[in-house]
């Protein structure tokens, strides 16, 4: 093939944003369904940008949006549960300390095998570093079946 010859693939593989003209690679533009190639037309830096510009611009609607969500929790709800859980916190803390002191070490998730999103569970909350590796899905899903921890 001659120099300066694209290949198809090296076409095909590329799109123009609308907003700021770059000719980029697919991956970095946001897949959409909607999109005849399932692509959106706008790079992700582009959308970035937007999405931060409206966040600000209707920033008041936005937390308030987030609050009945449950993204932001009211005031004192921090020390309120600190107060109603101290046995739980606890074992918390002393599990993070331990963690970032390399006293204890992360591990799989012992139903899955799973290293992503691992939780340190705790049976008994009086046994703060007799801890079992949960990850996230599994972790909800003994939760769910068992309830709380004992002296939780």
């Amino acid at each position: 093939m001659p120099l300066g010859c694209k290949t198809l693939e090296a076409i095909v593989n590329k799109k123009e944003c609308f907003k700021c003209y770059r000719t980029l690679p697919l991956t970095e533009f946001y897949r959409h369904k909607q999109m005849s190639d399932g692509y959106l037309n706008k790079c992700k830096e582009c959308n970035k940008i937007d999405v931060r510009a409206n966040r600000e611009k209707n920033i008041e609607y936005y937390r308030e949006y987030d609050r009945k969500r449950g993204n932001r929790l009211p005031p004192g709800y921090q020390k309120e549960y600190q107060a109603k859980f101290p046995i739980k916190r606890r074992a918390v803390n002393m599990v993070s300390k331990a963690i970032s002191g390399k006293k204890l070490f992360k591990e799989p998730c012992e139903v899955c095998g799973s290293e992503d999103h691992v939780h340190a569970h705790h049976d008994d909350y009086a046994k703060p570093l007799n801890v079992r590796w949960l990850c996230a899905a599994h972790h909800r899903q003994w939760h769910l079946a068992n309830g709380e921890g004992l002296n939780g």
